[in-house]
């Protein structure tokens, strides 16, 4: 078998794997905000992945000088905020909804490729983004009973999540391609694990409920889970992926999270509009317009 083709096996099962892993964590966030607020659920997400990351410190003597920098923002960016916002996200919207609306980081991906990494784009790629922020609109005005203005009250979070996302996968494809992925993920938790394991002892109840709510082990349980194989090993296979391919592909990921996304919510009850076909389709569509001219210009994948 050819080199080549071996590394596009790799990928796509590591997408396919991403795909069952982040399109569960949304249902595992919902379980964990039932017991904890979103500033725990997020606080204990980053914490449980920085315990697990300790053990491989001594991998930092890799780093160069010029790269902690870059590291930093993709530790910072790409893996402290998003897990505040998806928790603060869906204290108002549903799992399924949270997870079609993180099907855009690969439009804000090719955004930030173009306007800040000289990426070369085509017209189609550009409609592609237009195509995806339509179904994005139109997903938020159907969804919810209080419209628009509710939706996106809280959409916002899943929205600057995708763009912090977007910086990251960025960062890791231009600055960080001679560094291993378990380093960078490593690293990345690390650099934020102590003061938001700070924050979560000292400024927040969870030690309170931890100590008397009945339910609070159970809570920790799915957040663990979260943390350990959402977070952790899924960012390392992410961070992999991001190197032997390139940074719209592996974003890609995330039009495929919602298939998993709205199964689990359909499984706990969430309510399923049809309309939400159209705008799904439009989101998809977008993405797809844009992955598939990358590709073909990049020669990859």
């Amino acid at each position: 078998m050819k080199i080549k083709d071996k590394k596009t096996i790799i990928s796509w099962v590591i997408l396919l794997a991403l795909m069952i892993t982040w399109g569960s964590s949304f249902i595992l966030i919902k379980r964990g905000l039932e017991i904890y607020s979103d500033v725990e659920v997020g606080a204990l997400r980053i914490c449980i992945t920085f315990i697990i990351f300790i053990p491989f410190v001594k991998r930092f003597s890799k780093i160069k000088a010029g790269q902690w920098k870059y590291l930093a923002v993709v530790g910072i960016v790409g893996s402290g905020a998003p897990a505040f916002l998806f928790a603060k996200a869906q204290t108002g919207i549903d799992s399924n909804l949270a997870g079609i609306l993180n099907s855009l980081t690969p439009l804000f991906t090719l955004i930030i490729s173009i306007s800040f990494f000289k990426v070369k784009s085509r017209w189609v790629n550009i409609l592609g983004v237009i195509i995806g922020l339509i179904g994005a609109a139109g997903l938020l005005s159907v969804s919810g009973n209080k419209g628009f203005e509710f939706n996106l009250s809280f959409a916002i979070y899943i929205i600057i999540a995708s763009i912090c996302y977007a910086i990251s996968v960025n960062f890791v494809k231009n600055f960080l391609q001679d560094i291993d992925s378990l380093t960078i993920t490593a690293f990345s938790f690390l650099i934020i694990g102590i003061p938001v394991l700070i924050y979560l002892l000292f400024f927040t109840d969870f030690t309170h409920q931890l100590l008397n709510d009945n339910k609070a082990l159970e809570g920790l349980g799915y957040i663990s889970i979260l943390a350990i194989v959402g977070t952790g090993i899924a960012l390392t296979a992410f961070n992999y992926l991001v190197k032997i391919t390139n940074a719209v592909f592996a974003s890609s990921v995330t039009y495929m999270i919602p298939i998993v996304a709205i199964l689990w919510g359909i499984i706990d009850g969430e309510k399923f509009k049809l309309i939400y076909l159209l705008w799904i389709s439009l989101i998809l569509i977008g993405v797809f317009l844009v992955n598939k001219k990358m590709n073909k210009e990049q020669g990859e994948n």
